[in-house]
């Protein structure tokens, strides 16, 4: 059975040419069974970089996600998974049964069919936002003025927040995904965050509407807390991850502007960028073998999804980005139990950004250099923090 020493390799790693994961990635993957690597605050983890190794990972009983558990990892302040008790209804951080009971009962709300009724709604806030964008001139920040918001009003449209109170709901939540934020203004803006969406849940309750925040209380599966930490879940885990798809999207289609248009675009820019490469955390319940490899019980594991998605073992040709390929078998939302609830609204957002943005302005160019941009790097997700743009 392989065994292998911790190694010395810059963890996070850097990305190669701003956009591709790093080149550590593919050397890990040849390396065989598994790689120990130490993480910033000393404690050490298993890294799994390989497609079929990953989706294992996430398909394991006998791996948690459950950040209760003794050993598991922590990347960053920002990469911290939340306690149960801290806030329940943080059901990414779950195990079964008690993860079961929350994802039946938000199943029915993203279905297909359910998502699609919202693409008028998503039609209009891209439109409303492009047309704020044009009013400004023919210069903008596409993070600030677009990508942000974009996700953010959709997700008030989906909760049911009124639209007298979207801009608290905003301007909290950028506070959230924003790099320069302080702890403490965090830590102020998801107080502020739980204690007016406390507030919308009372109201729904006297008044409830046609949102997911309504039904959810209408069906009594959840209690109102718990309804309280899955909307601030929705919003904090489904509003950066589509920001930085879509800003980092639109870099990667004005540098391949012939996949403009292309049916399979919205795939290969979640598989080629992999945004959320080391969310998902996980540590070993009981001994297990992944990979050849023996992981005991109590020690970290961190899948890797940039690399999963970049195994030229599964997609060939990985390196380049080609929308012609099929990639639908990506771990962009994780495998398994945990896989993302959201991700048909997240391909209905990114298919109607990167239509109408591009129809509507089509001589839309960045202005200022591709290595010159300021992307997150020391964040746990990857993305811009400012994307200047002109037309």
């Amino acid at each position: 059975m392989p065994t292998s020493d911790p190694i010395s390799i810059e963890f996070p790693t850097r990305r190669r040419g701003q956009l591709s994961p790093p080149d550590e990635y593919a050397e890990l993957r040849a390396r065989p069974g598994l790689v120990k690597s130490a993480l910033p605050n000393g404690s050490t983890v298993w890294l799994v970089t390989r497609h079929e190794d990953v989706r294992t990972v996430l398909t394991d009983p006998r791996i948690s996600a459950s950040p209760t558990h003794p050993g598991f990892p922590t990347i960053g302040r920002n990469g911290t998974v939340p306690h149960p008790d801290q806030i329940p209804g943080w059901f990414v951080a779950y195990d079964p049964p008690d993860h079961t009971r929350f994802r039946k009962a938000l199943i029915p709300e993203f279905t297909v069919r359910r998502v699609g009724e919202l693409r008028p709604a998503v039609q209009r806030i891209v439109d409303g936002r492009i047309d704020a964008m044009l009013a400004g001139g023919t210069t903008a920040d596409l993070v600030a003025a677009f990508a942000l918001p974009v996700p953010s009003l959709i997700i008030c449209e989906l909760l049911g927040v009124p639209r007298t109170d979207r801009e608290l709901f905003e301007s909290r939540t950028q506070i959230l995904v924003t790099f320069t934020s302080t702890d403490d203004e965090r830590d102020a803006a998801a107080q502020d965050l739980l204690l007016y969406i406390n507030k919308l849940i009372a109201m729904k309750q006297r008044f409830p509407g046609r949102d997911l925040t309504s039904r959810l209380l209408r069906a009594g599966v959840l209690t109102p807390k718990e309804i309280s930490g899955v909307a601030l879940l929705l919003l904090i885990a489904g509003h950066e991850t589509t920001a930085n798809n879509i800003a980092l999207g639109v870099v990667m289609l004005l540098l391949n502007r012939q996949w403009i248009n292309a049916p399979g675009v919205v795939e290969e820019v979640l598989r080629y960028l992999s945004v959320a490469d080391r969310v998902a955390l996980r540590v070993a319940v009981e001994d297990v073998e992944i990979g050849g490899q023996l992981i005991r019980a109590g020690e970290g594991i961190v899948p890797l999804g940039a690399s999963a998605n970049h195994d030229e073992g599964t997609f060939g040709h990985a390196e380049q980005f080609d929308p012609s390929r099929s990639a639908r078998h990506h771990v962009a939302f994780g495998y398994g139990v945990h896989q993302c609830l959201g991700q048909n609204l997240v391909r209905i957002e990114m298919d109607t950004v990167f239509g109408t943005l591009f129809r509507r302005i089509p001589t839309l160019e960045l202005d200022q250099a591709v290595e010159d941009l300021p992307f997150k790097y020391d964040g746990v997700l990857f993305g811009l923090h400012a994307l200047p743009v002109r037309w």
